[in-house]
């Protein structure tokens, strides 16, 4: 039997609950191992974490909102859930584009992180899974906020890649420079999707 709406926003919440509990315990062990290891790419990611907190937050804020308003209310939350969670991707890029920048031009060089290859292998397969489960029931509400919060996982999932990529060359082949460079190859992709949830673009139609 096809889910009610009140059973999909449920779902939603649930998703958004998992999502800001393991983002803020990923953060704490990502950034504690990028102070430890001098790892700027690690430390991007750790700090995403706590960006992706802050989007299922926002995120749930609106799924309450609805739960308990009328479609008006539904509609500016809607908004400003999408905008908020743009907010927090354009100021991800910038961080870590400045950072990344920086310890390039300086050269310095990241120890070896086994804690970060541990936290980012578990990191792609959690962010895989929650980002279909969002973007399947994003369509389903047709709500652009939570598709703009799945990008948002799929960006933390294609980071968790790339960091890992960055970790595990820096430790057998000790390219040093990978570690900073991989955090710079994400810069592109979050900016573009925070472009796209500034702009509200549509999955499916709002209800």
């Amino acid at each position: 039997m096809k889910p009610t709406r009140e059973q999909l926003v449920q779902r939603g919440l649930r998703l958004e609950w998992l999502t800001v509990g393991w983002n803020i315990v990923e953060g704490v062990v990502s950034v504690g191992a990028a102070l430890s290891a001098g790892s700027v790419a690690l430390l991007g990611f750790g700090v995403d974490s706590f960006v992706e907190s802050a989007s299922g937050a926002i995120l749930i804020w609106r799924l309450l909102a609805e739960r308990a308003s009328h479609a008006e209310r539904i509609e500016h939350a809607e908004r400003r859930a999408q905008r908020l969670v743009a907010v927090s991707l354009f100021g991800l890029a910038l961080y870590i584009a400045v950072e990344a920048s920086s310890r390039l031009i300086a050269g310095e060089r990241p120890e070896v992180s086994l804690i970060g290859m541990a936290v980012t292998t578990v990191s792609i397969v959690v962010m895989f899974w929650l980002g279909r489960a969002k973007r399947d029931l994003a369509h389903s509400l047709g709500s652009r906020a939570l598709d703009a919060d799945a990008s948002q996982t799929t960006a933390c999932l294609w980071l968790s890649v790339l960091t890992l990529a960055g970790i595990v060359l820096n430790a057998v082949l000790g390219w040093w420079w990978a570690d900073p460079a991989a955090a710079l190859g994400m810069v592109y992709f979050i900016a573009a999707e925070a472009r796209s949830a500034w702009r509200g673009e549509e999955c499916g139609h709002h209800a």
